[in-house]
């Protein structure tokens, strides 16, 4: 049987998708972040306000994936691009906002509930937004760690013994530096 590629979303689809949820400061976060870095669903809705900013606001450069949300248990560092420090600065003043907790152990990405967003509702705002950026066929929330196109280099889990795939740069006419 051949090997068939994972399903990824071309370059233009990833910056209709980041033009379309660039006015949804929560959802415009979640698409960068899983773009820019790779991280997985879980990762991503299982981040805490803390893992990703310091008490004063300021992002954090680095991510280090808690043994409680990273696949297999298998603590990590993960990266996040400058092009990022923009979005999360934005994300922070509509926290504010929201009057979403931004204590450090406060889940960084909450339901109108405020409750930490489920896995199912990710699933169906990323269903939401390739509507309206006029997909023409429909992706798993997983196609948003493929970005090959974009020339993003990547060490694959295979090489970081075991640990999560690091990102090394980022292009600057990615989607995740370009849309607001």
């Amino acid at each position: 049987m051949p090997y068939l590629s994972p399903p990824s979303l071309t370059k233009a689809e990833q910056q209709a998708l980041l033009e379309a949820s660039s006015s949804h400061p929560r959802d415009h976060l979640i698409f960068s972040l899983a773009l820019g870095t790779g991280l997985r669903l879980s990762e991503i809705i299982g981040l805490d306000v803390g893992d990703v900013y310091f008490p004063d606001g300021k992002p954090r450069g680095r991510v280090r994936l808690r043994r409680e949300i990273a696949k297999g248990g298998r603590v990590g560092d993960v990266f996040l691009p400058d092009a990022l420090a923009p979005k999360l600065a934005t994300f922070w003043g509509y926290k504010l906002r929201s009057d979403e907790s931004i204590a450090p152990d406060a889940p960084l990405l909450c339901n109108q509930a405020q409750q930490r967003l489920s896995k199912r509702r990710l699933q169906t705002i990323f269903k939401h937004w390739q509507r309206e950026a006029g997909f023409d066929r429909f992706y798993p929330v997983h196609a948003l760690r493929h970005y090959a196109e974009l020339g993003i280099i990547v060490t694959p889990r295979s090489q970081t013994c075991g640990g999560p795939a690091t990102t090394s740069s980022l292009p600057r006419d990615s989607p995740v530096t370009s849309a607001r």
